[in-house]
């Protein structure tokens, strides 16, 4: 049984901020990550609205992260997603594949994973023309048309960086406008690889062995219309990743935890930091900000004895 300070999973913006806190606290920090350390932020071609660089890849930026949290003394573990958790006992322990974990505290930085597009062949073609991350899949579609579905700042940065592999990108919007930067729906507005439908949502996707087309339902008339393309990305939203921790944690109706300001959960000694907590704005500074905050206080709680109250 290894017993680290602070215990915290995930390792994206929130968890690796968390893990440099606590470390420069001089508190025993052990980082848990499905994969490598980063999350979903290794996903992000540009970053240009994170404060002190121009631009930045996401990758660039999580690798300076977990190296700083390194350097410091926190332990970080990668391939290592938890399989099971017990938090509501006075004492908290974690389980993965090769270890048992019993820490002082936790801090949940799980964050969230995208909606899945809700049509019927969905499981059909996920992966075969169905993706989430533009990213890592979109060279896979050189010189060929692709769909992107969703209106945030996701969907209009990932149809930019779609135009540098497909020959046209077409926006599948059910709204008439949309939600993200104006600097952002500017350059899309105005790039000539860029068809942007509004008042479209999407119905379903057909073909064989892949995607081979899009039908998609005019929201004012009713009109379907057929779309050949070969792929169809989707950013419809995120849903956190929280199943781990129902039994224990509270959740609100979308599954997302509840915290209160010092971002206690309602369980003494278990803090919950980033996407995967009910909040307004969710970016990379905010979870960066979370993580600052759920640490010091994760620090305040070991230090006082492990005597304050959840929220």
């Amino acid at each position: 049984m290894r017993e680290p300070d602070v215990l915290i999973l995930g390792g994206g913006p929130a968890g690796l901020t968390a893990a440099i806190y606590a470390a420069r606290a001089k508190l025993a920090v052990t980082l848990l990550e499905t994969v490598t350390a980063g999350g979903q932020l290794r996903d992000t071609v540009a970053i240009e609205n994170y404060p002190g660089f121009q631009s930045v890849t996401g990758e660039e930026l999580a690798g300076r992260m977990a190296e700083q949290a390194k350097r410091l003394g926190a332990e970080i573990i990668g391939f290592s997603p938890v399989l099971s958790v017990s938090l509501a006992a006075g004492v908290k322990t974690v389980q993965t594949k090769k270890a048992s974990y019993r820490p002082k505290a936790v801090i949940i930085a799980t964050g969230a994973v995208p909606k899945k597009l809700p049509i019927p062949n969905e499981a059909k073609f996920a992966g075969r023309g169905i993706h989430y991350c533009a990213t890592c899949d979109g060279a896979l579609y050189e010189n060929s048309v692709v769909g992107v579905v969703g209106g945030g700042n996701s969907a209009l940065e990932e149809a930019l960086f779609l135009t540098n592999f497909a020959s046209k990108v077409i926006m599948i919007r059910r709204r008439g406008y949309f939600n993200g930067a104006a600097s952002t729906f500017e350059a899309v507005m105005n790039h000539p690889k860029i068809e942007v439908l509004f008042h479209r949502d999407l119905l379903d996707v057909s073909g064989g062995d892949s995607v081979e087309s899009a039908l998609v339902v005019d929201t004012r008339t009713g009109e379907k219309t057929g779309i050949a393309l070969s792929a169809v990305f989707g950013y419809i939203g995120t849903e956190p990743k929280t199943a781990l921790f129902r039994r224990d944690i509270a959740l609100d109706e979308q599954g997302y935890i509840l915290t209160d300001e010092t971002l206690r959960t309602n369980v003494p000694g278990v803090f919950a930091a980033g996407d995967v907590r009910v909040k307004a704005v969710r970016q990379i500074t905010t979870a960066v900000a979370d993580g600052t905050v759920a640490a010091l206080n994760a620090e305040k709680y070991i230090k006082q004895g492990q005597n304050m109250a959840g929220a």
